[in-house]
């Protein structure tokens, strides 16, 4: 689900991946807002407090609101640009990477998380949205901006504008098609709920340790992916081994 882009990308590959990051920014949203009583997987609700303090003067706090806008855009761009990068050397690992540094981040995070509420909470919302922004990106890329799982602003409105459209689709291909995509908007929207719910449970019992279930989450999809990944390269050589004999 991380190497396949462009045409070899299937509706499967994206469910998977769907699934897995709309379930760690659900979780992240939660424990971010917890922790530090910030919004740390979009930026919509940070940019109207931005303006609001800009209008009472107070340019401090203004900054910080910014500052909040500013990582999530730094993620999104360090995201793609890594993307651009490696895409040049070797195609194999170009969402693998920005997805192991978001892996690390939150690792990080659930480490330190609980003295950093204490000394600068701050650096945990800045630190947040930038791996959060970085997984907005990858998941945009990767999937040709048909998946995208950090916030459900975006989603609830292509729901309502796709439920309408059943109304009006009448050929089946073109019905199919859209319910098939409508699943997949369900779907994203679900496991950002399940995230977010877990999250709610367990985070008075392990605070910001909880962060360390979505990183694992993400070892997990990048082991599953790479075993797949060798087990159809084995299959695919297997079976041009007995094709030539």
């Amino acid at each position: 689900m991380f190497r396949h882009h462009g045409k070899t990308r299937t509706l499967s590959h994206n469910k998977k991946i769907a699934s897995l990051l709309s379930f760690v920014a659900g979780l992240v949203n939660v424990a971010g807002f917890l922790s530090v009583q910030r919004l740390t997987t979009n930026v919509t609700g940070h940019f109207a407090f931005f303006v609001d303090e800009v209008f009472k003067l107070h340019f401090a706090n203004s900054l910080t609101y910014f500052l909040y806008i500013l990582f999530f855009f730094l993620g999104s761009f360090v995201s793609n640009l890594l993307v651009e990068i490696i895409s040049r050397k070797n195609e194999r690992y170009i969402y693998i990477i920005p997805t192991i540094i978001e892996t690390a981040i939150l690792i990080f995070v659930a480490i330190f998380g609980q003295s950093l509420i204490l000394n600068n909470p701050n650096l945990i919302a800045f630190t947040l949205l930038f791996a959060m922004g970085l997984q907005n990106s990858l998941v945009t890329r990767i999937s040709d901006a048909i998946v995208r799982t950090t916030h459900l602003t975006g989603l609830f409105t292509d729901l309502g504008i796709e439920l309408s459209q059943l109304f009006f689709y009448k050929i089946k291909e073109q019905k199919d098609k859209l319910i098939s995509t409508i699943k997949l908007r369900l779907r994203i929207i679900a496991f950002f709920f399940i995230g977010g719910i877990i999250g709610g449970v367990f985070y008075p019992y392990l605070e910001l340790y909880i962060l360390l279930l979505p990183a694992l989450a993400l070892i997990v999809g990048l082991y599953y992916d790479y075993v797949k990944f060798k087990l159809l390269s084995w299959k695919r050589k297997h079976v041009n081994n007995e094709t030539l004999y």
